[in-house]
């Protein structure tokens, strides 16, 4: 298939971009790089430096125009797009509570672009990057997609209503779409091929992994007194080499079955913030000081995918998602920096 990648030069959408070539698929790359690298691209896919937010560009690039390409490799250029994979959305939960005019521009008339263009273009087939904040405050653990959608962030309320979205455009234009929705991605490519780092990280395991380099003082523990074995939030956390597979699976089954889907990925298993820091104080063999400071509002004491449905219909597992692999993947790349 020759697929378009918004957002492919960022952490998540590089790996994206790497399973597909893996696969065979020829690869376009659509990012503005404000938080993306040109160290995450790959000679055999071709790239357009372009933002979403400028509709015209969007749409040339979207066409397969040979003018909107940069680059020679994978694959003759102009053809049409059979996929676009959606990965440009701002993400971070707390700054969308106290900027949301930005999250309502990147995230929701970005992406009414990324719509209107792939109608307009002919692009039937889409795979968005969701996020489990769609869920809000967990009622029951695990969460499956059962649960009620009660976002309890700006952040989670755009992806929710990205989602709604793609279901209108589904029906009206018949463009089929995977919403994937992600718990806490983590870990860089097992085979070693992805080093750039993110960016302004919110994360846990990243944020541990600049303690343990020194570019932070130290980790914050923002409580130790939940209603856990150690007190400290517990979290799924799933392997970033892992969605990219979820992905592959996810635009497979869209365009065989024209069947639309909105699952989990997650690892199923949960990981305590104390277990998360003493993994990486022994994989790195660094001291990695941490400071418990007060709770986050908001933040559940719990929080656990079920992705039997993943299982189920695409046939995915996250295979690389175990606490060890995690880190050890993550400190093979910030331990090169």
């Amino acid at each position: 298939m020759n697929i378009l990648i918004i957002g492919g030069a960022g952490y998540i959408g590089s790996h994206v971009a790497r399973e597909f070539l893996d696969q065979g698929h020829r690869v376009t790359v659509f990012d503005n790089l404000s938080s993306g690298l040109r160290g995450n691209l790959f000679p055999e896919a071709r790239f357009i430096h372009g933002d979403i937010l400028d509709y015209a560009g969007l749409l040339r690039a979207a066409s397969g125009k040979p003018d909107s390409i940069v680059g020679s490799a994978g694959g003759k250029a102009g053809a049409p797009f059979d996929a676009l994979v959606h990965l440009a959305a701002s993400k971070a939960a707390g700054e969308s509570m106290v900027r949301p005019e930005k999250y309502s521009v990147n995230n929701i008339s970005g992406t009414m672009n990324i719509l209107n263009a792939a109608a307009e273009t002919g692009i039937r087939n889409i795979v968005f990057s969701s996020s489990a904040a769609v869920y809000g405050e967990p009622q029951y653990l695990p969460i499956d997609e059962k649960h009620p959608t009660n976002p309890e962030n700006y952040y989670g309320f755009t992806k929710l209503e990205i989602e709604r979205f793609l279901g209108w455009y589904d029906k009206l234009k018949g463009i089929h779409f995977a919403a994937l929705r992600y718990f806490n991605a983590a870990g860089y490519d097992v085979k070693g091929r992805l080093a750039g780092l993110e960016q302004n990280p919110a994360n846990l395991i990243p944020i541990i992994m600049e303690a343990a380099i020194g570019i932070r003082k130290e980790v914050q523990v923002f409580g130790d007194d939940y209603d856990t074995p150690d007190g400290t939030c517990i979290r799924d956390y799933v392997h970033v080499s892992d969605l990219s597979t979820g992905h592959a699976a996810a635009l497979d089954y869209i365009s065989r079955t024209g069947k639309s889907l909105s699952l989990n990925l997650g690892s199923e298993t949960g990981s305590s913030v104390l277990e998360v820091l003493e993994t990486a104080r022994k994989v790195s063999g660094k001291p990695i000081p941490a400071k418990t400071v007060g709770r986050r509002p908001g933040d559940p004491a719990k929080l656990t995918a079920s992705s039997g449905l993943a299982h189920e219909l695409l046939g995915w597992t996250a295979k690389h998602s175990d606490m060890e692999t995690l880190i050890k993947t993550s400190w093979d790349v910030y331990n090169k920096q």
